[in-house]
């Protein structure tokens, strides 16, 4: 770690400043379907009459993923693995850019129709992003909100454009950190006006977004935008609706009603939802019993489908305000996307399924019976008034499903601090050796210090290593088994865990290394870690000498299923890429100091420090 003085001690006293940590997440099962809830969908529709059609998905276990559709089946085309934490939304630019938002704080721009590269990371939000939007008839046009309160406006050409050297240092002065996340503030002159709430942007912007620097003052959960990209709504947890003008960034009106969090929003061409011209509320339509969380319009705009909270797909006409109830689910639902005659309903699990819709013709749903006039009380009262005469659903079952896998809901670290115990949400327990990155059915009862932490936000195991602590552990050779070792050699668990994860790049690594070498005729100096400035108080031996890089039995990771490590690099960010990815030409840089000291130098802390 390093040692800062501090200024004001004659004494000069330091103090230690907190390292990268490093976590690897394990996959158990197929890499092809995810493990948590389905945030957001987006249907790409074939130009050709029978061209495939393709359906992407963003999920709480922080990918997107691709999937190829088909009459008899949906097949998984590519996953999109860059964002770090759950995927909140995504949209679809042109026929081929997908753009989707993170609670990482960053919006990322993809090839939709690649093998899931990302083309650009943009880090101008200081929280969680978690809307979306863009313009139908203007493909260079996106929004982006978040709970920091912000909203952006992205010109996709000009941000996608290629970066001079000059460009790029604008742009990294453009981002500051904030809570560990980078997070704007533009290199341009923004100056709001307290009574008008316009901005004016001078000198050099950033490139390729314009802000919104004054209007909400909490939380965005929604936007919308009309398909020329002329009007944008947003609304959050201030209950109000705003309404601007994308191009010049300044709010027109602020649309009151709502007496609770707005969690969806739907603009037709004209921007018809509320009637923008009298600034008020048109219509309110009371069907659900719990919170909408998710909308979604027939191409006419004359009915809409809502999902939320209370588990019910409703159908309603907004003009005569008859509705019906579709299908009832298992979990709440976060949002719907139209495609053809049916609808993808994505929820807190980790499956996707499509239900008929007839959106092209939805009066045939409502000849099969079960209507009844939408009120226009809130829900708690609309619950009230449907108690005793609950609507019946039209349908039974999904047309089409596909499956993802449980994601796990609850852990514990046994005592001998190699394994976890699991329990995912169909009550499926498993124990996980987590040094091999493994499912087993067997563990021994150790006494070994906690040397690693474990979360399953995104729906996996998640173990994170932080230094000195995650070198406390060590067991002896006997206990794990190891084959050609004295019994009572000690191993260390984390060492012998990095020798695991980084086993491919430190053979990658040392091919490349060796091909430089016979090209050269020279011996490269990146051969080993630079020295770091480091004295012995900081880094010391830990009395095994010969830097032995063989991977034993106990720590070699599943090549079928890989891990992934997450790491933060050299740009002030986070990365993630599975093991196998790396290929030996990644900046030692991005890796923390201490993980390359382990595996290279075969340099542990002193031992007072990793208690």
């Amino acid at each position: 770690m390093h040692r800062v003085a501090s200024s004001g001690n004659a004494s000069n006293s330091v103090r230690p400043r907190k390292e990268k940590r490093l976590t690897y997440v394990l996959n158990d099962a197929d890499d092809t379907k995810h493990c948590a809830g389905i945030n957001c969908l987006a249907v790409l529709k074939s130009p050709e009459p029978y061209g495939c059609d393709y359906l992407f998905t963003g999920s709480r276990d922080s990918t997107l993923k691709r999937w190829a559709l088909a009459e008899n089946g949906a097949t998984c085309s590519a996953t999109f693995e860059s964002h770090v934490d759950w995927v909140n939304d995504a949209v679809l630019i042109d026929d081929n850019t997908l753009v989707s938002c993170s609670s990482d704080a960053t919006v990322k721009v993809w090839n939709g129709l690649s093998e899931g590269k990302c083309a650009r990371t943009f880090r101008q939000h200081s929280d969680y992003v978690t809307c979306l939007a863009a313009a139908e008839k203007k493909s260079n046009f996106v929004a982006s909100g978040g709970l920091g309160g912000e909203v952006f406006i992205w010109d996709l050409e000009a941000a996608l454009a290629p970066l001079s050297k000059s460009n790029d240092v604008v742009e990294d002065d453009c981002s500051t950190t904030v809570n560990g996340l980078s997070s704007s503030l533009s290199n341009t002159s923004l100056r709001p006006n307290s009574s008008s709430n316009n901005i004016s942007v001078h000198a050099t912007q950033c490139q390729g977004y314009m802000p919104i620097v004054k209007g909400h003052k909490e939380s965005v959960y929604a936007l919308a935008t009309n398909d020329r990209g002329t009007l944008l709504v947003s609304g959050g947890t201030e209950k109000v609706v705003r309404v601007w003008d994308p191009r010049t960034g300044s709010k027109t009106m602020k649309l009151r009603g709502h007496t609770d969090n707005i969690r969806a929003l739907l603009l037709d061409s004209t921007g018809r939802l509320w009637d923008l011209g009298q600034q008020r509320c048109v219509h309110s339509y009371a069907v659900h019993t719990d919170s909408v969380w998710a909308l979604a319009s027939t191409p006419t705009f004359s009915h809409v489908y809502s999902g939320g909270r209370d588990l019910s797909l409703y159908l309603t006409d907004l003009a005569t305000r008859e509705s019906v109830l579709l299908c009832n689910k298992d979990h709440p639902i976060l949002q719907l996307a139209l495609h053809d005659d049916g609808i993808w309903v994505a929820t807190t699990d980790s499956s996707v399924h499509r239900w008929p819709a007839e959106a092209h013709n939805p009066v045939k749903v409502f000849q099969r019976g079960g209507s009844f006039l939408a009120g226009n009380l809130s829900f708690s009262r609309a619950r009230v008034s449907l108690e005793g005469s609950t609507p019946v659903p039209v349908y039974r079952e999904p047309s089409f499903s596909i499956h993802g896998t449980s994601a796990i809901v609850q852990h514990e670290i046994l005592n001998n601090r190699r394994h976890v115990l699991t329990k995912d949400t169909v009550g499926t327990v498993k124990l996980w050796e987590i040094t091999r990155g493994v499912v087993i059915e067997n563990y021994g009862e150790v006494s070994v210090p906690a040397w690693f932490t474990v979360d399953t936000r995104l729906g996996s195991l998640s173990v994170h290593l932080d230094t000195p602590q995650c070198f406390s552990a060590e067991m002896y050779s006997n206990d794990l088994s190891i084959a050609g070792k004295p019994e009572d050699d000690k191993v260390n668990l984390a060492r012998e865990t990095l020798k695991g994860l980084l086993a491919h790049w430190l053979t990658r690594r040392r091919q490349r290394l060796g091909s430089q070498t016979s090209a050269n005729g020279e011996i490269p100096s990146g051969n080993v870690l630079p020295t770091r400035t480091l004295t012995l108080s900081r880094v010391e031996g830990d009395g095994f000498i010969e830097n032995d890089l063989t991977v034993y039995p106990p720590f070699e990771f599943s090549e079928a299923a890989p891990p992934s490590i997450i790491t933060e690099g050299t740009q002030g960010g986070p990365w993630r890429k599975k093991i196998t990815d790396l290929d030996g030409s990644e900046d030692e840089k991005d890796f923390p100091w201490w993980v390359l000291d382990c595996v290279l130098n075969n340099r542990l802390p002193p031992r007072e420090n990793t208690k």
